[in-house]
């Protein structure tokens, strides 16, 4: 089971990084494709600013290449290999996947990209008032 405190529960789940208390996203259903980046400027429970430079989730697109990659094989891999499909259906399998899981790449990649920068801290509160009643 994931549990708070390491990197991959953050990241699939969307939540802030650094205290994994709240979602970052406005809208967390990926596939509200109006919401996709609508993104809260902070963390309400730590106050981690999730943009952390103008064009920060640009870096992003890199890793979302890599995550599409990886959906991408998953698909090969399952049509032509498992079910035995041929190469035609095979390729049309993949871009159909590529196409439906579109916003969930999007926000894996982005989930990924702030972790890469922001660790985990189990006692990260916004002001000092919150840290005396810890």
């Amino acid at each position: 089971m994931l549990k708070k405190g390491n990197k991959l529960y953050s990241i699939l789940t969307g939540t802030c990084p650094k205290c994994q208390n709240e979602s970052m996203y406005l809208d967390k259903n990926p596939y509200h494709m109006t919401k996709i980046f609508k993104m809260h400027e902070r963390c309400s429970n730590c106050g981690t600013k999730y943009k952390i430079e103008p064009s920060f989730f640009y870096g992003a697109m890199y890793v979302s290449y890599g995550v599409g990659i990886a959906f991408a094989v998953a698909a090969f891999v399952i049509t032509f290999l498992f079910i035995g499909t041929s190469l035609k259906t095979s390729f049309f399998t993949i871009m159909g996947t590529l196409v439906v899981f579109m916003p969930l790449i999007m926000r894996l990649s982005r989930n990924i990209w702030i972790n890469i920068f922001i660790s985990y801290e189990p006692n990260a509160v916004k002001n000092e008032s919150k840290k005396e009643t810890l």
